[in-house]
């Protein structure tokens, strides 16, 4: 059977984030494992372009990107050096109003040596939640992670994150992880969403772990006051909270490129990626929109022009093609 480049690449990613062995996980897709490495090579040493079956090349390719173009993201590349290549081709397209693919800006980064060798980790970041969300505030998600400040001690950020769009509702650095704190957080997440005022026939659910915090009657109470509810993801097995886990550990691989001494410098740089994330990262399990975008009802729309966007520039090329073969 013959799989697109796009099926491949698919294939790939999942076996890279499977938590069980790459061979179980084969096992599991059907696909042969020397057939998945000949494709995991290409892929290493080209790209997702790289994946595609290759027919006899024509003498002249209609949808050869013009030089120019090929300058603008070389430039914007040097730029934003911390954009990879998704990042760029969805920021380029954006601003340029000229669509170019991901795996067109992979190639060319490649070809000048701007790509450095991915670190992969063949772990599963996450699991779906049984119950798929449908819309803002209908799940929050919530849990802690830990921060040390040198000659200070531990501190521990709370969050809640919008479960549909992945959006950062709310947080709070704390020196405990008791009820109060993740109260005081949820207080901050109502007052951000509108959900404390608004009148709702269902308040959003809150997906947390079994950790004390969580399970104290204290929290309870507060749940049943706020008219909300509360689910638990099963014992050792923190993918059902995948979503936040995989903001944690984005989070970290930033903010922890330095030492902090006090804890406001800490709740300065938490600030400042809270508002990058939620604004200006464009998240590829929302079809490269940022989580504001998606939280907002903006999505669709932005969706839609970069379709145009393709559409148009397509549709530009194959008309530069025909004037240079007429």
């Amino acid at each position: 059977m013959r799989y697109p480049a796009s099926e491949k690449l698919e294939i790939i990613r999942i076996v890279e984030q499977s938590h069980l062995p790459a061979k179980q996980t084969l096992d599991r897709l059907g696909i042969a494992r020397r057939t998945f490495y000949r494709w995991y090579d290409k892929h290493l040493e080209g790209g997702p372009e790289a994946l595609e079956d290759r027919p006899s090349s024509p003498s002249r390719v209609w949808n050869r990107i013009p030089a120019h173009i090929h300058d603008q993201i070389i430039e914007l590349a040097l730029e934003q050096s911390e954009l990879s290549p998704r990042e760029l081709a969805v920021r380029f397209t954006d601003e340029k109003r000229y669509f170019v693919s991901e795996a067109t800006v992979y190639r060319l980064l490649k070809a000048h040596d701007l790509i450095t060798s991915p670190a992969y980790v063949v772990i599963k970041a996450a699991d779906r939640f049984h119950t798929q969300t449908t819309r803002i505030n209908e799940m929050w998600q919530t849990d802690f992670t830990y921060f040390k400040i040198i000659g200070w001690g531990w501190m521990y950020l709370s969050t809640v994150l919008d479960d549909y769009s992945r959006y950062i509702i709310a947080w709070k650095l704390c020196s405990t992880m008791r009820a109060e704190d993740v109260t005081d957080t949820l207080d901050l997440a109502l007052a951000a969403s509108g959900c404390d005022q608004a009148r709702v026939h269902h308040r959003p659910r809150l997906l947390s772990d079994n950790g004390p915090s969580y399970i104290a009657s204290e929290l309870a109470e507060y749940i049943e006051a706020q008219r909300m509810s509360h689910v638990r993801g099963a014992p050792f097995h923190p993918q059902t909270q995948g979503k936040i886990e995989r903001w944690h550990q984005t989070l970290k691989n930033r903010i922890l490129l330095e030492n902090y001494f006090l804890p406001g410098d800490l709740e300065t740089q938490i600030e400042a990626f809270v508002q990058h994330y939620n604004h200006q990262r464009y998240h590829e399990s929302l079809k490269n929109v940022t989580p504001a975008d998606a939280y907002f009802g903006r999505a669709e729309a932005i969706i839609k022009q970069r379709e145009r966007i393709k559409r148009k520039t397509i549709e530009h090329r194959r008309l530069q093609h025909r004037k240079l073969a007429a």
